[in-house]
């Protein structure tokens, strides 16, 4: 696998803007078979970061009902926490 297809994007919501002020943890959505050493080794080359920790988790299928009883499912995906060393930052709008 690609290291350049594992991370997918990033996760903005306020839990994870908490926890990289926080912890300087950074959440990030990636590849359903990307392994915790497949995603250490991709934020080595592609960002050039030294990685701490990393935790993965899987998110369920939601459902939620939409308009005239039809039911909407949002898709499983895998996401990630890495943790950072210490005054160390990742800025997603530059690969290189």
């Amino acid at each position: 696998m690609s290291l350049y297809r594992i991370i997918l994007e990033p996760i903005a919501t306020e839990k994870t803007a908490k926890a990289e002020v926080k912890n300087n943890v950074i959440v990030v959505k990636v590849a359903s078979d990307a392994t915790k050493v497949d995603i250490k080794n991709a934020f080595k080359t592609i960002y050039k970061v030294d990685v701490e920790s990393v935790n993965v988790t899987s998110v369920r299928e939601k459902y939620k009902n939409g308009r005239k009883w039809i039911q909407i499912k949002r898709r499983t995906f895998k996401k990630a926490y890495v943790k950072l060393p210490k005054w160390k930052k990742v800025d997603f709008s530059i690969v290189e």
